[in-house]
């Protein structure tokens, strides 16, 4: 059984991230998703705006059909890869240079394979938030629900 191991926020969950899944279905049998620490987000992004917290989010990612199996992280450094075992990385086209090239380098040393992934176009949770500015940003409506 090939296991693969994808990591992200995945708040404001959405189509591409769903797609991001599918893809990486393609390349094994069993799903591992890394969902990122809000706390540790916070500390170094102090102005991100979290939508869900961790287990909110850690619960969203657990229910999909798809995901095999989903664990928190706060950064990716050798020690996060060591939580579990996995045979292929999958990557975002984006995710180059720093610690991607420190991670890239110990799959390579611990026999591991490493993918890069296109993104979905015209979809990002930065684009969410962006469009919900826009259309809620001024506007007094009661929130107490």
């Amino acid at each position: 059984m090939k296991k693969v191991l994808t990591f992200g926020v995945f708040d404001y969950f959405h189509i591409g991230h769903l797609n991001l899944f599918r893809k990486c279905k393609e390349y094994g049998d069993y799903l591992i998703v890394g969902v990122q620490n809000d706390e540790y987000v916070l500390q170094f992004k102090p102005g991100q705006d979290m939508f869900y917290k961790t287990e909110e989010r850690l619960e969203m990612i657990s229910a999909l059909r798809i995901v095999d199996e989903v664990f928190v992280y706060d950064t990716l450094v050798p020690a996060t890869m060591e939580m579990t075992a996995f045979d292929i990385l999958a990557l975002g086209e984006y995710h180059t240079g720093g610690r991607f090239d420190v991670i890239e380098k110990w799959c390579h040393e611990h026999g591991k394979s490493v993918i890069r992934l296109k993104r979905t176009p015209e979809i990002s949770s930065s684009l969410i938030k962006k469009r919900l500015l826009e259309k809620y940003s001024g506007r007094q409506e009661n929130t107490d629900e």
